[in-house]
C-alpha cells in the first residue's frame, strides 16, 4: 500500500480543517478554532489502488508561516485552499504556491487549487472563472468544494493522489524533476 504526504495550505478561516475533518471523519466542524498543526491518516482506494494518506492540516495564520518551509519540504502533494467568499484569501494563495515552487526547486509539483465554501454561493467574491484561470496558469487542477455539505471533498483527495501518481510515473512526459519525493 502506497503512502502519500499531503499538505493542506491556505489563509486562516478558509476551511482547511473543515475539509480535512469532513474527508477523514465525515463530520462538519461548525465552530472555527484556529489550527496550529493537525495530522491525519486515512486509507482510501483510488483507481483500484489502496493508498494511505498522511494529511497535514496547517496553520493559516501568519504567525506560523515560518513553519511552512518544513511542511513543504516534507510534502508530496499540496491542496491550496481559498474561500470563494473572501477575495483576500484568493490573493493570499499565490505566494504560498510560489513558496512551494521555491522550496521544492521545481515548477511541476502535484497540487490542486480549491475554492471552498461553495454552499455560500450568494456571498461569492471569487468567480469560478478566476479560480479556473489561475489553475490553468499554474497548470494544475481546480475544484470548488463545500466542507459543510461534503461537495467534492472525497473527489478532491482522490485527485491529489492521482496527481502524485502522475508526477511519480516512471516515464510520464510531464514528470517533475526528482523533487517530488525526497
Amino acid at each position: 500500500m502506497r503512502e502519500y504526504k499531503v499538505v493542506v495550505l491556505g489563509s486562516g478561516g478558509v476551511g482547511k480543517s473543515a475539509l480535512t475533518v469532513q474527508f477523514v471523519t465525515g463530520a462538519f466542524i461548525e465552530k472555527y478554532d484556529p489550527t496550529i498543526e493537525d495530522f491525519y491518516r486515512k486509507e482510501i482506494e483510488v483507481d483500484s489502488s489502496p493508498s494511505v494518506l498522511e494529511i497535514l492540516d496547517t496553520a493559516g495564520t501568519e504567525q506560523f508561516a515560518s513553519m511552512r518551509d518544513l511542511y513543504i519540504k516534507n510534502g508530496q502533494g499540496f491542496i491550496l485552499v481559498y474561500s470563494l467568499v473572501n477575495q483576500q484569501s484568493f490573493q493570499d494563495i499565490k505566494p504560498m504556491r510560489d513558496q512551494i515552487i521555491r522550496v521544492k526547486r521545481c515548477d511541476r509539483v502535484p497540487m490542486i487549487l480549491v475554492g471552498n465554501k461553495v454552499d455560500l454561493e450568494g456571498e461569492r467574491e471569487v468567480s469560478a472563472g478566476e479560480g479556473k484561470a489561475l489553475a490553468e496558469d499554474w497548470n494544475c487542477p481546480f475544484m470548488e468544494t463545500s466542507a459543510k455539505n461534503k461537495g467534492s471533498v472525497d473527489e478532491l483527495f482522490a485527485e491529489i493522489v492521482r496527481q502524485m501518481n502522475y508526477a511519480n510515473a516512471p516515464n510520464g512526459e510531464d514528470q517533475c524533476c526528482s523533487c517530488v519525493i525526497l
